[in-house]
């Protein structure tokens, strides 16, 4: 298979760089140390924003925002059913006035991933050379494709042509990379610059086009001094460092984070402070 590049992302042809990851992970006993290698002074959590419309642009709302309007407390092991009273609540907008859309699952949102970077390039020794997992089921866009109706030939067929560009790219690339088995979650191994995270949100024609790339569910620098990871299932990212870049990230303004444990449990009951709902 031929190697490919999609912006400043590279495949990366030896799993061997993400051995230590491998080696690591908790083999699903459901702790942070099951998403992050428990090998870090630190970790924290971040909480991905959901999100409350105003007009044509959109709100970040916080977990805590939601917890207070709840009646919940918001606290490191809290879980979004947990503080909104309902698992009904991550499928359906149903709270109007304080959130429209839920925090995003499995993803880590655009403007986190660029935050989180920004700070954690700080504490990497060297972050020109990083590495990204992909996860193997987000599979590659299918042939659906739309183009809004009366739009001319010319521009549909534009539409067309680019949308093919990003699928064979975006596909070139994840089979060019080394395959990197992990319990229950096979992944594709990119590598680039720290500031390739971006690549992983790029429209595929400009814009006002969508996404068709996924984000990494791992990604850290080659000096290992970090680790972040989002998994498909959780509407939460993990990040594993040391305690510098981890109390950096924790009086950031900008993103919400807690302190956690390694061991502490990511289930949806690991809450044990709010009433807990029914089971997803």
């Amino acid at each position: 298979m031929s190697r490919r590049q999609v912006g400043h992302l590279r495949p990366a042809c030896d799993v061997r760089c993400a051995g230590w990851v491998r080696a690591a992970l908790r083999d699903f006993d459901y702790t942070v140390g099951f998403q992050v290698p428990p090998v870090f002074e630190a970790y924290a959590r971040v909480f991905h924003p959901a999100w409350r419309s105003a007009g044509e642009d959109g709100v970040e709302v916080r977990w805590a925002e939601v917890a207070e309007a709840n009646d919940r407390t918001m606290h490191s092991a809290a879980e979004w059913g947990s503080i909104t009273g309902s698992w009904e609540y991550q499928y359906r907008s149903i709270q109007p006035g304080l959130w429209d859309q839920p925090p995003s699952t499995g993803e880590l949102p655009r403007e986190v991933a660029q935050r989180l970077a920004g700070i954690l390039a700080e504490h990497a020794n060297d972050p020109s050379m990083s590495f990204f997992a992909v996860w193997e089921g987000w599979g590659i866009p299918g042939p659906l494709f739309f183009v809004p109706q009366g739009t001319p030939d010319e521009a549909r067929q534009h539409a067309r042509d680019a949308f093919d560009a990003e699928v064979a790219a975006w596909r070139g690339l994840l089979d060019s990379a080394a395959s990197l088995e992990l319990p229950n979650r096979p992944m594709r191994l990119l590598q680039g610059q720290l500031r390739a995270i971006e690549d992983f949100y790029e429209p595929h024609d400009g814009p006002s086009s969508l996404c068709l790339r996924n984000p990494p569910s791992l990604w850290w620098p080659a000096d290992r001094s970090w680790c972040v990871s989002t998994d498909i299932d959780l509407m939460t990212t993990y990040v594993g460092g040391s305690k510098r870049a981890i109390e950096a990230l924790l009086t950031d303004g900008q993103l919400e984070v807690l302190p956690v444990a390694d061991d502490q449990s990511i289930t949806w009951d690991a809450d044990t402070i709010n009433p807990l709902p029914d089971p997803p």
